[in-house]
Formats: structure tokens, sequence, C-alpha cells
């Protein structure tokens, strides 16, 4: 896992150092164990990494044997696959290097043979040729900035602001469909002029400039013929697939531990790790007030399926000063940002773990998509979704601000749906590659690599990946969503696997209690929220205080006006986001 940007500039300048030199101080919390460069002519390459697999030689710049230079962040699971092949030119044990012969052999092309979670840039000197590479899930990041001058390009947006390629005031259009989505849609981010590299995207860029584009697709169109339906044992099946992903995402040079929520997700990948080694390290985090709830805290249930299973789980908890201390840095850490509660557990679990000294954890993201886990995935509702996206409703839709909003987020946000569902496919699985396409990598995986990467630790999701992936998509509707609950062929594993666990439950979320954290000190932070200049006209005191004093009832609108008051006080207005969340918004007050 590290941190990479790179500039290449049009009419064979030179790069200027210094600009290189700021992309990587931006992304120095992403790779604190080293820092390496390439400057040649039009093309700059920094990397900041985070050493995790061959840890004597994998520093990067890796080079290929023909000349191609690579840098990526991420991790390459069947590196072990592939090396052999290639044993008379690989020069390290890096997981990465192999794509750099790839490459060579293959051009642009070269990301079809590669599973894993990555971001890649390959400079060819032959061709003089930039390639940009990203997963077909989009787990890792990477953007991009077009000027007069050239492209560059960063793991965060905040590089290509820091560095000046970009100004840091956003689009209303695009704040405004954060505040009624939670994220924002497709391929352009919410800072005018810097956009993603897609999920499955490869550029291939000459002279500093995009010359054409290819895509792998993270989801099948249409599920392959022999699983599925066809499977004489589907939860054996379930049970080979994932045991083999799993066991791909453990290699590994330093400790490997688990985010355990307590919910279905992570609590199989545990009994999945304890099969495959001795000891497993296993975090869970809890809240200081949780007994007046115990539907937000499922903590208790966690340390009890570790124990069942021999697993000696930690839990840190988390209190409503942790909320008020942190929030500033979470928010500014999202820097593309994301309005999603559970970045603020994330982020707790990310800190305990680098204070104990790891730099992986496992973590149970994807799985709702791609296995069905998701209400609006029931047969009942589909009707309601499919065609017609339009009814989906923003997180305003209740408050005297919707009408402020406008509609052109749900317009994007139906056109957004409507293509990714399209396809040869089934109406639930029509949704499910919605949220594939958008929901997953634009919500769920920047919050995790931003909450993750912020403390240096590397997310590893074992359920995004291209064989579990292709098992799931097979799978017959009745295996995926039946009966009121989702994800039901991941349920009949863990009720045999365990059958003291309520594998048949309701899924409750990942959920916390910031809606009670926030009345607590409704009257305190209404006034500040409606005097933030990233609102004008939109928010006054009276509607402030509305949303925030029923927060308990209804946390998402409160969380959603916070989260965007600090993002942009701390990115836009470029305060210190160490302060605490009411002096941060004092100052961004003035």
């Amino acid at each position: 896992m590290c941190g990479i940007s790179g500039i290449f500039m049009r009419g064979g300048h030179p790069v200027d150092p210094e600009r290189l030199d700021r992309l990587a101080s931006a992304l120095a919390h992403r790779g604190p164990d080293a820092d390496g460069r390439f400057l040649s002519g039009p093309i700059g390459f920094a990397h900041t990494r985070l050493s995790i697999v061959d840890l004597a030689t994998g520093d990067q710049p890796l080079f290929g044997a023909q000349g191609a230079v690579l840098i990526a962040n991420g991790e390459i699971y069947n590196a072990p696959e592939l090396r052999p092949a290639l044993q008379d030119r690989l020069k390290t044990l890096s997981d990465c290097e192999p794509a750099a012969h790839i490459f060579e052999t293959d051009g642009a092309a070269f990301a079809e043979k590669l599973r894993g979670m990555y971001a890649i840039a390959i400079w060819s000197p032959a061709d003089e040729t930039l390639t940009l590479s990203r997963d077909p899930f989009g787990i890792k990041p990477l953007y991009y900035v077009e000027t007069e001058e050239g492209l560059a390009f960063a793991s965060e947006i905040g590089a290509l602001v820091a560095a000046g390629f970009a100004s840091p005031m956003p689009s209303e259009r695009a704040r405004n469909e954060l505040l009624q989505l939670k994220y924002t849609l497709g391929s352009e981010t919410i800072i005018p002029g810097v956009y993603r590299v897609a999920p499955g995207e490869t550029l291939t860029l000459r002279d500093g400039r995009i010359v054409s584009r290819r895509r792998i697709a993270a989801f099948p169109a249409k599920a392959a013929k022999g699983a599925g339906s066809e499977l004489a044992d589907p939860v054996a099946a379930f049970e080979a697939v994932m045991t083999e992903s799993v066991s791909a995402h453990l290699i590994a040079d330093v400790p490997v531990s688990l985010f355990l929520s307590g919910g279905v997700d992570s609590s199989i990948l545990l009994i999945l790790m304890r099969r495959l080694m001795q000891e497993v390290i296993a975090i869970t985090v809890g809240y200081e007030d949780a007994s007046l709830d115990r539907s937000v805290d499922e903590s208790e249930a966690a340390l009890r399926h570790a124990a069942r299973h021999g697993v000696e789980a930690e839990r840190i908890t988390m209190t409503r000063d942790d909320f008020f201390a942190l929030a500033p840095r979470i928010a500014y850490a999202l820097d593309d940002p994301t309005a999603d509660a559970a970045a603020l557990p994330s982020y707790m679990l990310a800190r305990a773990a680098r204070a104990r000294g790891l730099k992986v954890a496992l973590c149970g993201e994807g799985a709702d998509e791609l296995f069905g886990g998701y209400r609006r995935y029931r047969t009942k509702l589909i009707d309601r979704l499919i065609p017609r996206q339009k009814v989906k409703r923003g997180t305003f839709s209740k408050t005297g601000l919707e009408s402020r909003l406008g509609t052109a987020w749900r317009d994007h946000y139906d056109a957004e749906a409507r293509s990714a569902g399209s396809g040869q496919r089934s109406r639930t699985l029509a949704l499910q590659a919605a949220d594939i396409a958008n929901w997953l990598p634009n919500d769920l995986l920047i919050k995790l690599d931003r909450t993750l990467m912020a403390n240096a630790i590397e997310g590893r999701t074992p359920y995004l990946d291209p064989k579990v992936a292709a098992f799931a998509s097979a799978l017959p509707d009745r295996l995926r969503v039946a009966d009121g609950v989702g994800k039901v062929v991941m349920r009949q594993w863990l009720a045999r696997a365990d059958p003291a666990y309520p594998a048949f439950a309701k899924k409750k979320g990942f959920i916390t209690p910031v809606g009670r954290w926030i009345t607590s000190r409704a009257s305190d932070l209404a006034p500040l929220l409606a005097r933030q200049s990233c609102f004008a006209e939109l928010v006054n005191a009276r509607s402030a205080a509305d949303i925030l004093e029923r927060a308990e009832r209804d946390a998402q609108p409160a969380w959603s006006l916070l989260f965007y008051a600090l993002w942009s006080a701390t990115r836009v207005l470029g305060l210190d986001p160490k302060g605490d969340l009411i002096s941060v918004l004092q100052d961004g007050a003035r």
C-alpha cells in the first residue's frame, strides 16, 4: 500500500522537481517507510511506500527488462502464479514487479492478467507513453488533472491541490449531490477539473494527453454457465472460493489483522482466517453508551464469536469525546468527500491498529454488493426501483433544505444507475451492478482507503476479488435474496460453520451513535453551522437547529451538514484539522 503521483508534460518540457516534491509530501502519510523518485525529461514519478511485501528489495520505482518504469499502490495477489514465467527477468520479490514485465509484452492489456487491488502508472521510454490503470472494483484510488501544461495524477485529490494543479473550491452541483447521496457519482469529483480514473479503466497517454481508454468490468454483464444453480452444493462452492481468496489476501511479510464488526461479513472472514493461520489478530469497536441501544453496538457479540473460534479479539471504545476530538481529522482525511458515518469507527480501528504496530487489516467491504445484502435488493422492492430509479430519496428529502438542493443530483443518479444496470442481468443483479459501479467505489471504498491510510494501514477486501465476483454473479437470485434476507448463501455457510451464530438475524449495518452525540450539543452547533461560508444561503440557524435537534432519530442529515462544514473548513479554507469539532467550526465561522 502506497501513494503514487506523477507529472507528464506536453511538448517535451521537463518536469519541475519542486512540484513533484509537493505531490509526494502530500502523500507521505500513505507511505511512511520509503520515498522513491523517477525523473526523465517530460515524465516524473513520486512514490511513498508502506512496506508490506518484499521489505528488503521492494522499493519503487520498479523496472522492466526493456526499460519500462512502474510505480504502484496496492497488492497483486496472483504474483506467485505470474512469477515462474518471468523468473529470468525478475530482480526483486515485489508482488508489483511482474506487472512491469507483462506490460512490456502485452501493452495496455497487461491489467487483464492481474488479480489484486491496484493503481499503477507505467512509463514506456521506447514509445514515450504513460499508462495509468486502476483495479476493476476501484479499491485503490487514482485521480488526474489535465491542463495546458500536461497531465498530473495522484492517489489523492489533496495532493493535486497541494501541488497547484487544481483549486480547492468545490462545485456547487457536486456539493448538492454529496449532501443528498453522501457521495458523488461517476468520474467527476467535487473539485472541478479533477477526475477519477474509473474502476477497471486503463488510460494511455502521449505527449501529456489521454489518447485511449479501455475497461475491465468488475461484475459480469451475464452470468457464466457452470456455476450457481448448476452447482451440486453452492454452500461448499462458496467456502472453496472464499477460502482461496482469503488465503491470497493473507500474503504479506508483516502481520495481517482483521477488523471485526460482529456482522456476517467479517464473522465469515474470522472463521476462514482461523483455519488458515495459527494466530488471528482481531480488533472490534464499541461505544461507551452502548447500553442505551444494543442495536448500535455489536462488539460484545463480536467478542463472543471470536472466542468460540479460539481468537482473542480486542475491543476498543469510541466515546463522545473521541467524536468531537477526531471528527475534523476524519473529514480532512476524506479529501474525496463521503458523508458516511461509518468512517468514524473505521478511523478508530485504523488508529488502534497502527498504535499496535500493525500495517494490514482484512475488511468485509463488498459482500453486500456482490451477494445481495441490502434491503433494496428484495423482490418486493425491485418493481419500485427498476426502471424508475427516480424514487431515490435524498438525505434531506424530509427537511426544508430539499428544494434548495435542486434535482440535478437525482437525474445524475438515475442516469448512472440505468447505465450500470444495463446488460443481460436479472433485475436483482441490475441493482447490484449499479451499486458496484458507484456506491461501492465512490463511498465505501473511499471511506475505507482514506480512514485507514490516514493511519498508514492497508485495508484488504477478500470479497472484492474477480473469482469471488464471478461466483457471486452466477448464483440464482434465491441464493442471494430470499425470505426477507440477503446474502443467503453466506448465511447458509455461516450457519454450518458456526451453529451458535445467529446467521439469519436481521441485518444491522455498521451503525454509530453519531446522532446522539450531535444532539447532545445541538444548541452549540446550530448557530456555528449557519455561519459557515460553505453553506451560503443554504442553511440558516433555524434549519440547522431543526436538523440537529432531531439527529438522534434521523442522524444522516445532521452528520452530512457537520461533515461538509468540517471538510470545507479544513480542505477549502485550510484550517488545522487537529482542532476539535467546535473550535474548527468557530474558526470557519469567522
